[in-house]
């Protein structure tokens, strides 16, 4: 049978006794047959609870796909495992596109393993049309929380200058009705609450 066949006869989710049973093959065919599609990058596997392992058989697989948590645990030591995730296939996501959408994300799991992506980001200008004006103040916040505990890149000064807030300005939130103990000189300087303590960050340590 040809690989493109296989695909064809077996994409979806499956295991070795439904692979048997849907070719009907013995057991060895059926391992063998799995082998080939995985050799040609069309299958993913995992294990179920009840130690069997099953295969995700699709021609998506072949392409080259992430999503923004990949780009997160790529670079955290604060991994992190979403209920839900879309992986984009065919285009390289940055580093940049992954900050933004953990400060977008409400949650603080994200938001604390996306502080190592200032180790790695150098395209702000990406950064300031994505953040748009309304959370470049938090991106500062975040990035001055960030310094606290690692060695990041350096954020210009330009783009520093343009988050300033100003006088007056009401403070903004990352997560509504979270506030640091700990950052309070940081929640001071970007008028941002920091849904974040010392604490939160012991898997930077």
């Amino acid at each position: 049978m040809e690989t493109k066949e296989l695909l064809m006869a077996l994409k979806g989710i499956q295991t070795i006794k439904s692979v048997m049973i849907l070719l009907g093959v013995d057991r060895k065919k059926a391992v063998y047959y799995i082998h080939r599609l995985r050799k040609a990058g069309y299958v993913k596997t995992k294990g179920a609870s009840n130690k069997t392992r099953v295969y995700y058989i699709s021609a998506e697989n072949r392409l080259k796909a992430e999503s923004f948590y990949d780009i997160i645990n790529r670079h955290s030591p604060a991994k992190i495992a979403p209920l839900e995730e879309t992986k984009v296939y065919g285009k390289r996501l940055a580093e940049e596109e992954a900050l933004i959408f953990a400060l977008k994300s409400g949650s603080i799991r994200v938001i604390i393993a996306s502080l190592a992506l200032f180790r790695h980001i150098t395209n702000w200008k990406l950064v300031n049309k994505l953040a748009e004006k309304r959370l470049k103040r938090q991106v500062c916040a975040l990035y001055d929380v960030a310094k606290t505990i690692m060695r990041v890149r350096r954020m210009p000064e330009r783009f520093k200058n343009s988050a300033l807030p100003k006088k007056g300005e009401k403070y903004a939130d990352i997560i509504q009705n979270f506030s640091s103990d700990d950052f309070k000189n940081i929640e001071e300087k970007w008028k941002v609450h920091i849904p974040l303590n010392k604490a939160d960050l012991e898997d930077y340590a």
